[in-house]
């Protein structure tokens, strides 16, 4: 057993300690797997060209690996989604078109509705009148007699 070599202690840890804390455990090494050594401790990398690497271009790649063989278009898949985004444009159509019928057809029954109503007005009006000229024509008969 090899005992950790004392370390110094800084302003705050002494303090800590004086009031009666315990002198914390010797840090771990940082870095890349504890070893002490980060990631670009040294200078930045530098872009070089080698010879060797301009060599190894002139050589052809390689030939591809095999895959599943020449494109085909999915035309099946697609058409089942485009299919019914069709059928969901044509039913909005048809309900667009049932509303509009239905709102033509409620303005006509307003319409005739109101005018029924105009002439329920002046058939009322023309009623009350005739009913007041009887009541003031008898009021006279009363009061001659």
């Amino acid at each position: 057993y090899k005992a950790p070599p004392k370390r110094e202690l800084s302003a705050e840890e002494r303090i800590f300690v004086n009031n009666g804390g315990e002198e914390s455990a010797t840090p771990a090494p940082g870095g890349i797997a504890g070893t002490g050594i980060t990631y670009l401790q040294q200078s930045a990398p530098a872009f070089v060209q080698v010879a060797a690497h301009r060599a190894a271009s002139d050589i052809a790649p390689p030939p591809a690996p095999e895959t599943w063989g020449a494109y085909a278009k999915k035309g099946q898949e697609s058409n089942g989604v485009i299919a019914m985004m069709d059928l969901l444009v044509a039913d909005l159509d048809k309900e667009m078109q049932q509303m509009e019928v239905e709102e033509s057809e409620a303005q006509k029954e307003y319409e005739a509705f109101m005018e029924d109503s105009k002439n329920k007005r002046v058939a009322d009006s023309k009623s009350i009148a005739d009913k007041e000229g009887y009541k003031a024509d008898l009021e006279v008969e009363l009061q001659k007699d």
